[in-house]
């Protein structure tokens, strides 16, 4: 029996490889998206903590000097959120744009999947065919030869 070889192999494993690559990549963009949120966050908790503090230091004997240095912490933290935020931005648009490259490669694979099932449906078809023309031969053959013999 004829064994089936798609002529397209190589190209289909590539594609496979490519795709293993960009799901490397996207689980990295999905991780580093997942971090900058993480950092977000935090900075988030360490604002709200120097506000508590700032509101704590306002009430009773008031200290300046440490309002004034709560202030400061205030003020770069939200310079470091707003940093953060474009970071934020930055890495989910990575993430999305890694989503669609993945999207395009694994389209990419299953058209050639689906060309490889069509070869191979063809393939098997054609074999059906052989078989079936041997059949008619070896029928035709012993229908010839019955007749021979009995004329």
């Amino acid at each position: 029996m004829a064994k089936f070889v798609y002529r397209m192999q190589n190209i289909l494993e590539l594609k496979q490889k490519i795709e293993e690559q960009e799901k490397a990549n996207f689980g990295m963009a999905t991780a580093r998206f997942n971090e900058e949120q993480r950092k977000l966050r935090e900075l988030m908790i360490k604002q709200a903590g120097y506000e508590k503090q700032l509101r704590d230091l306002s009430v009773g004997e008031i200290n300046i000097k440490e309002i004034k240095t709560c202030k400061n912490a205030i003020t770069s933290v939200k310079v470091a959120l707003r940093e953060q935020m474009i970071e934020l931005s930055k890495a989910q648009k990575a993430m999305e744009n890694a989503r669609k490259r993945l999207n395009d490669v694994m389209m990419e694979r299953k058209m050639h999947e689906k060309l490889r099932e069509h070869a191979f449906e063809e393939f098997l078809d054609e074999m059906d065919y052989e078989e079936s023309k041997v059949t008619d031969e070896l029928v035709s053959y012993s229908y010839f030869n019955s007749e021979k013999e009995e004329g």
